[in-house]
């Protein structure tokens, strides 16, 4: 793609990968270390590298909605909190760029002395490394901290910056504050150290890089790396038509009363390659747990943008430097603290994406698909282990059916857009928790019609071999996944429950309740809608 500045392509793309491979690394740290199946086999986590000014200079190709997200964070923590070696810094408090509580990011500063690098006079700050990671019980009303709340104190341990590492040493205070508020303080103990592990890797990798290289010529190519996304991203808004599109899509209801809830977007592409999403016109906040926090809305928004370029290139604060998000305060995309969140992160976060997504379509038809299934489909389940004398809390996002496009059919049982994990292997969900699963297979004919047809979805069905709580947070079962230019909605997704010697019963998106050992639960996930008319 044509760029009005000259960069060298050899060295942008050295540097590429130079810096995205120290936090890849990271996360193969993370995943290897882990306790809990959920980072550990799911891969429910994300790493990123930012520069001594706080911006984002490469991330893992881990989770859009955590690494989009992740710059607030960083944002909030640079001016609020004290940095000095040795020091990691936990947070996951919305009203400092958190998404929701499960999900814990750990941030340390990386510094190097004249003994290290002898061109520099003094101790100096050269950037910082975060790892983020969905704990699968934080506390909270249900095992899994995603309950049907109606606030944040619902929702598990509020966490604004504490220090979870000082001077190199583990604050044990901290790290059994956080083990005493979950009901499964041996993962919570497993995955913390999982983390600081990460991110010690992140900081020995960029100390080298920077000793290998310099620090002027590290800064350089850094800054340059940043400036080459900036410019490709744009150059990619140009080549767009300019102009406005609204429009607006719903969510099912909030958990708690039966209402949809609309998000509405604005969207504005000037000629000089910048974009707007406005978010004015969406839902007032709701009672339930579907509110987004502004860093959600943000990371929707970077994610679309960012897919629209076709090459590779670096993904930093480049790539969200053309983009502006005015999402008002007090509305389902900006909820005010205290309002519950637990959802907005895994809900709300996909339905903004499939707004978007309907609306830049009239800038580009060529290239923009129809609606994926639009949930993570989030399934809970704890309590006691009978089996091995033990808590566990469960907790499961699935696959779905992937929106057609003009170049083809969607894909089947797929994580789409804001999600990005992997299944819990059958073996693995057997081997650590009293469950069984009875049924794992595609939906058929779930995706939607058309010259190009959406995936299909997928059906799960799990026996509890234990009593145990079950919560359903689950979209998409009244408002299908549409099509474009002609094509068919995807199926809505379907939840069901059978108690032992009864006939499967229908649920709704959002549920939450004790269930009986030998009790089943169903989820079958939707369908992707079609792309274009069917033809015989």
């Amino acid at each position: 793609m044509p760029t009005t500045r000259s960069f060298d392509p050899i060295q942008v793309e050295v540097w590429r990968n130079l810096l995205s491979a120290i936090a890849e690394e990271m996360g193969a740290t993370l995943e290897r270390t882990a306790y809990s199946p959920n980072i550990k086999e799911r891969l429910d986590h994300s790493c990123a590298l930012f520069s001594a000014e706080g911006e984002l200079l490469a991330q893992a190709a881990h989770i859009p909605v955590h690494l989009g997200a992740m710059p607030s964070m960083m944002e909030a923590l640079r001016d609020a909190v004290e940095w000095e070696e040795g020091v990691m810094w936990l947070c996951n408090d919305p009203r400092f760029g958190g998404t929701h509580l499960p999900d814990l990011t750990l941030v340390a500063p990386v510094y190097l002395t004249p003994q290290q690098l002898p061109e520099l006079q003094q101790a100096t700050l050269i950037g910082y490394v975060a790892s983020r990671a969905h704990h699968a019980d934080i506390g909270g009303l249900s095992p899994g901290s995603l309950p049907l709340s109606t606030e944040i104190y619902h929702e598990g341990l509020v966490l604004s910056p504490v220090r979870l590492m000082e001077r190199g040493k583990l604050r044990a205070d901290i790290q059994n504050l956080v083990c005493a508020n979950s009901r499964t303080p041996h993962e919570r103990r497993g995955d913390l150290a999982a983390q600081i592990s990460a991110n010690e890797t992140g900081i020995r990798r960029l100390q080298a890089l920077v000793i290998q290289q310099g620090w002027e010529r590290f800064q350089l190519r850094a800054s340059e790396s940043i400036a080459y996304a900036t410019e490709v991203v744009r150059n990619t808004l140009k080549a767009l038509p300019a102009g406005s599109a609204c429009a607006t899509d719903y969510l099912d209801n909030d958990g708690i009363s039966d209402k949809f809830v609309s998000i509405q977007v604005n969207l504005t592409i000037s000629e000089e390659g910048e974009i707007t999403f406005d978010f004015t016109g969406s839902a007032p906040q709701v009672r339930g747990s579907l509110n987004a926090t502004e860093a959600i809305t943000r990371s929707a928004c970077y994610y679309v943008v960012r897919c629209l370029v076709e090459e590779e290139i670096p993904t930093n604060a480049g790539c969200n430097a053309p983009v502006t998000v005015i999402a008002p305060l007090g509305t389902v995309v900006n909820a005010r603290f205290p309002a519950a969140v637990a959802a907005g992160n895994v809900e709300t976060s996909q339905r903004i994406v499939d707004t978007i997504l309907k609306a830049l379509a009239r800038f580009a038809p060529d290239k923009i698909p129809a609606a994926s299934q639009g949930t993570m489909n989030n399934l809970l389940i704890g309590g006691w282990d009978s089996l091995r004398e033990r808590p566990f809390a469960y907790y499961e996002t699935l696959a779905g059916g992937i929106g057609a496009s003009p170049q083809g059919d969607g894909a089947s049982a797929m994580h789409s857009h804001c999600t990005n994990t992997r299944n819990t292997p059958i073996e693995a969900l057997e081997t650590h928790y009293p469950l069984r699963v009875i049924e794992y297979r595609i939906a058929d004919d779930t995706g939607g019609d058309g010259l190009h047809c959406g995936g299909n979805g997928l059906i799960r069905t799990i026996e509890l071999l234990s009593e145990a709580h079950v919560s359903l947070i689950t979209e998409r079962r009244s408002f299908a996944p549409y099509g474009l230019n002609g094509g068919g909605e995807g199926g809505k997704g379907r939840n069901k429950r059978q108690l032992p010697g009864g006939e499967f019963e229908e649920l709704p998106g959002k549920y939450s309740a004790l269930c009986p050992a030998g009790a089943v639960i169903r989820v079958q996930t939707p369908g992707g809608g079609g792309w274009g008319e069917a033809i015989e």
